[in-house]
């Protein structure tokens, strides 16, 4: 599996090797010496981006899924060893595939420690394009900075969490109940009363965790706000 950025980093090299080709073609109608010049251009271009993807990218790539692939095997149950082992790896290869999947694993490893900045610090750099898994991360990003208390941070990761998941009703009333617990403890109560609402109307097979049911948190922050 690819990464964005290193898409990216591909379609560039490819992009490059495309007006080197549309500019040499301008060349050679004007003026035919220029051929061979416009074709060696072409033959330098095609040969970096080959050697980039099948000698530095395709290697590194592998040998971080095996570095990854060790912390797994050796670290199993212990927190403490693989947050420094997946840090590592992390670190390492900050930015391909197996790097962003060892910050995911060294956030979870963090968070289960009660490191709760470390953990939000590499749960961040988690990105792969799968909604589910980058919404996953953004939730747990938010429930680091709850236990912070760091509300405001909390919120913008859950709003992140519920935009990414796109109306997954295994993520989104789960994430807007944690949003609304957020609000009451900052006695924001008639934003608290919209997060249960909107649970309420778009998501209403949905039922707590705790077996309350959604229209008794909706008369509790009625009461509240003296309805």
């Amino acid at each position: 599996m690819a990464s964005q950025n290193q898409n990216q980093q591909d379609e560039t090299a490819i992009d490059k090797m495309n007006s080197q080709l549309t500019a040499a073609g301008d060349r050679i109608a004007n003026n035919k010496k220029y051929l061979y010049w416009g074709v060696g251009i072409i033959l330098v271009v095609a040969v970096f981006t080959i050697s980039y993807l099948f000698i530095y990218r395709n290697p590194r790539l592998n040998k971080a899924f095996e570095a990854y692939n060790k912390v797994e095997m050796s670290a199993m149950g212990n927190d403490s060893i693989a947050a420094a082992q997946y840090k590592a790896v992390a670190d390492q290869y900050k930015g391909n595939d197996a790097g962003k999947l060892a910050a995911l694993s060294a956030g979870e490893s963090y968070y289960n420690l009660g490191k709760y900045e470390e953990a939000a610090e590499y749960l961040k750099r988690f990105s792969c394009g799968d909604p589910v898994l980058e919404a996953n991360a953004l939730v747990l990003t938010g429930d680091c900075y709850v236990n912070l208390k760091k509300y405001d941070e909390a919120i913008s990761y859950f709003k992140k969490a519920v935009k990414k998941a796109d109306r997954n009703p295994q993520i989104v009333p789960r994430v807007l109940l944690k949003e609304a617990n957020v609000y009451d403890e900052q006695k924001k109560y008639a934003d608290a009363l919209d997060c249960y609402t909107q649970i309420k109307k778009d998501y209403p097979e949905f039922i707590p965790g705790n077996g309350i049911e959604i229209d008794a948190y909706i008369a509790r922050e009625n009461a509240r706000l003296g309805k």
